[in-house]
């Protein structure tokens, strides 16, 4: 993708058009383009050129935006961290990156002057906002204020789809950290999957809650919004009463959020008085969610489609979407995938399966990642010779043609040899009206290998005894897959995109 060309085009095209609303306050295209080039040129004058690494550590905030933008500019490559790492992951990051440049925001937690002092390679901290470190101390960084004076007239640089653009952290802090290496090609997936399943244009408007921007998805948001010509409703964080807020005062037509948030905004009181005509797009992504939990929402949204998508941060997601027009009760089928990528169900051998059979979800194309950066082994476990990218995820394809996600490998479990999927168990439980969300992991058993377990929590004000519920689950599911203990809490733990975070859940 060539960035500066497109910042060029839309800065013309849609000028005084709010590119980003953040708090209320609109940055147009115009005033993007020119923030973009300031920063490119800045990080030019620190010596960034094609290629070199530059590292973000920010919340969700504009700056954010226009770090990427002028890292791309630049054909240089991003490396988003997520502001709620820790600091011995930050300094792990970096230093497995390469990164020259760190743009960061001070965080309590992060003791910066000490993330300096343990990345060789770093050559420069770029703080956004005012410092509160020592006066001896603040000499050595550099602020954002001084890459803004920087000129807004650039360059344009060699144009290659294969140059490498960014470097997403998935997991590994420490020991062999997985950083999904991405080219420029691989950008524009995202764009051409939208293209072909929802047509947007440049009358629809996004509202991004809660993909942190150190995610493939949240990247997403900035390529949707720079490459149609869309306004980008941007918070910093995720509130259901602000998102319901924003989709009414914005008119906003397209959201992506995880099962867990809807469940938050369900939560809302009179959430269905909100005037959410305008959405024509509400898109699930990140687990397999509950027909229930979605038909619910969907009578307070009866105008729009609802969407479930899939993709990995592997696979520079999106990659598959449902159809339009399929009925809402077949929503936690993925659907499709777009032209360009291949998908196959196969066995644990790796050999293909014919329709209706489970088996673990595979890839190829050219949305597949170049590989995991500096990871030899781990990239040769996940991509096979051929190209094939093995994903973890346990599917099914249907008659037509479509997919369905049962669950990640890590989430069946086995039962004195009969195979249970969690999210499968999960659906059934939250059909009880008294349940508001549930998450099930399997634990160990002396007797059966491995059994499952249920987190519940309940609506409030409502009481459900483990009898009952196990009474209701009886009508609906065979006695093998039934949780053989159940825990009622007040709330799940979730991670920093929303997913519930089960491995908490195990380790509890």
């Amino acid at each position: 993708m060539d960035f500066l060309s497109l910042l060029e085009k839309q800065s013309v095209s849609y000028a005084d058009k709010p590119a980003i609303i953040f708090r209320d306050t609109p940055v147009t295209f115009s005033q993007l383009k020119v923030t973009a080039f300031k920063i490119a040129n800045g990080l030019a004058a620190q010596g960034i050129a094609k290629s070199d690494k530059v590292a973000i550590f920010l919340p969700n905030i504009p700056e954010y935006i226009y770090s990427f933008l002028g890292v791309f500019i630049l054909r240089g490559v991003c490396v988003p961290l997520d502001f709620m790492l820790t600091e011995e992951e930050v300094i792990n990051f970096i230093n497995h990156s390469e990164s020259k440049i760190l743009i960061a925001q001070e965080k309590k937690s992060i003791d910066l002057v000490n993330v300096r002092n343990n990345c060789p390679a770093l050559k420069a901290i770029i703080l956004f906002e005012e410092s509160k470190l020592p006066e001896s101390t603040e000499k050595d960084f550099l602020f954002w204020g001084e890459l803004l004076k920087e000129k807004t007239a650039f360059n344009k640089t060699t144009l290659n789809e294969k140059d490498y653009s960014s470097i997403f952290y998935t997991s590994g802090s420490t020991g062999h950290p997985k950083g999904v290496l991405l080219n420029y090609g691989h950008l524009k997936n995202p764009l051409e999957t939208f293209d072909y399943f929802i047509h947007p244009g440049d009358k629809d408007s996004l509202l991004c809650a809660a993909v942190p921007f150190s995610h493939i998805g949240g990247l997403d948001y900035m390529l949707f919004m720079l490459y149609y010509g869309i306004t980008l409703v941007l918070m910093e964080r995720f509130s259901p009463l602000e998102f319901l807020k924003n989709i009414e005062k914005y008119k906003t037509t397209i959201f992506c959020i995880v099962p867990a948030m809807y469940v938050a905004i369900l939560s809302v009181k009179e959430y269905d008085k909100f005037d959410l005509s305008s959405l024509r797009y509400a898109v699930v992504f990140g687990a397999p969610s509950s027909p229930v939990l979605l038909e619910r929402f969907h009578k307070a949204c009866p105008n729009a489609y609802l969407l479930n998508g899939w993709g990995m941060t592997e696979t520079a997601a999106p990659n598959s979407f449902l159809p339009t027009g399929t009925n809402t009760k077949e929503v936690p089928n993925t659907g499709k995938f777009s032209p360009g990528t291949e998908a196959k169900i196969v066995d644990d051998e790796g050999k293909s399966l014919s329709d209706e059979k489970d088996g673990e979800l595979w890839i190829k194309g050219k949305a597949v990642m170049v590989g995991y950066y500096k990871e030899p082994e781990l990239t040769k476990q996940a991509l096979t010779e051929d190209g094939w990218l093995k994903t973890g995820d346990i599917s099914r394809r249907d008659k037509l043609g479509r997919y369905y996600i049962v669950g990640r490998k890590k989430e069946m479990i086995k039962v004195s040899g009969e195979i249970v999927f969690c999210p499968e168990v999960e659906g059934v439980i939250q059909r009880n009206p008294k349940v508001k969300e549930v998450a099930v992991v399997g634990v160990a058993d002396k007797l059966r290998g491995e059994v499952p377990k249920a987190f519940v929590v309940l609506k409030e004000n409502e009481q459900l005894s483990e009898d009952e519920l196990r009474y209701f689950l009886r009508e609906h599911m065979a006695h093998f897959k039934i949780p053989h203990h159940f825990e009622f809490i007040a709330a799940l733990p979730k991670n920093r995109v929303g997913k519930i975070d089960k491995e908490k859940l195990k380790q509890d």
